[in-house]
């Protein structure tokens, strides 16, 4: 399959809405929740009035973060995740074929009632779109969270040297990433970090540093975030995810 069509796939799908509104495994915390969470906590005071969840998937830290924020967008380049996503906040619910062992599924229904979530959903709307090549409209956001997005981009400089274009004034970037550079997403000569430079070690938060530090300032040293992905009923992913947030500095 080629990786254009992954996030196109039904099981791929199946397996996201998992991740997003199913059942908690191994004793890790939703991570589109904590996500979102960890993102309305650095805001600390700023204002709370138009979000941006780029690489939102099937949605749910954009409906998290509706708790705060008055106007959300989600964005994901995947037409299938965010046709779930629009489903989510028309239908306050969801219904899919969990993989469970072979050819075997479980039947799922997920509310967002059961999440709290149900009062917020006409705060948010969702899109298909481009990281690197965003619409001008999208613009003039308080945060703007991309939560394991970097690393599955084809060309990640083209949206963190411009992202902040898109924030207002003191406004946060807020980045989670396993760091996870393949070379089917994107070509290595584009990859952030994660290679020897002038001989030395360079790491992907090295590399977010250089390309952020003209319009950004790194408010907290990064911290660690896990996720777990379940695949089948006997086989998970278990990862963790970077988290940097990054405050955007007057001119």
């Amino acid at each position: 399959m080629q990786q254009s069509a992954f996030y196109e796939d039904d099981t791929t799908l199946a397996q996201y809405l998992e991740f997003h509104f199913g059942e908690r495994w191994h004793g890790e915390a939703n991570f589109p929740k904590a996500l979102a969470d960890a993102a309305m906590d650095a805001m600390d005071g700023r204002p709370l009035n138009r979000a941006l969840d780029l690489g939102c998937a099937c949605g749910r830290s954009s409906f998290e973060l509706a708790r705060k924020f008055r106007q959300v967008e989600g964005i994901d380049f995947s037409n299938a995740f965010v046709a779930k996503c629009q489903e989510m906040a028309r239908e306050k619910k969801v219904r899919y074929a969990r993989p469970e062992e072979g050819d075997l599924v479980s039947y799922q229904e997920r509310t967002l009632a059961s999440l709290g979530l149900a009062e917020f959903a006409d705060r948010v709307a969702f899109h298909q779109g481009d990281a690197c090549d965003l619409k001008p409209e999208f613009t003039s956001y308080d945060l703007v969270l991309a939560g394991n997005l970097i690393d599955r981009l084809y060309q990640p400089s083209l949206f963190l040297t411009t992202v902040h274009e898109r924030i207002n004034e003191l406004g946060l970037l807020v980045i989670a990433s396993p760091y996870t550079w393949l070379e089917e997403y994107t070509p290595k000569d584009q990859w952030v970090g994660g290679f020897k430079k002038s001989g030395e070690d360079f790491s992907t938060f090295d590399g977010l540093n250089e390309m952020l530090a003209p319009h950004f300032r790194l408010l907290f040293e990064p911290w660690s975030l896990p996720f777990v992905i379940r695949e089948t009923r006997n086989k998970f992913q278990h990862s963790f995810s970077e988290l940097t947030v990054w405050e955007k500095v007057s001119q």
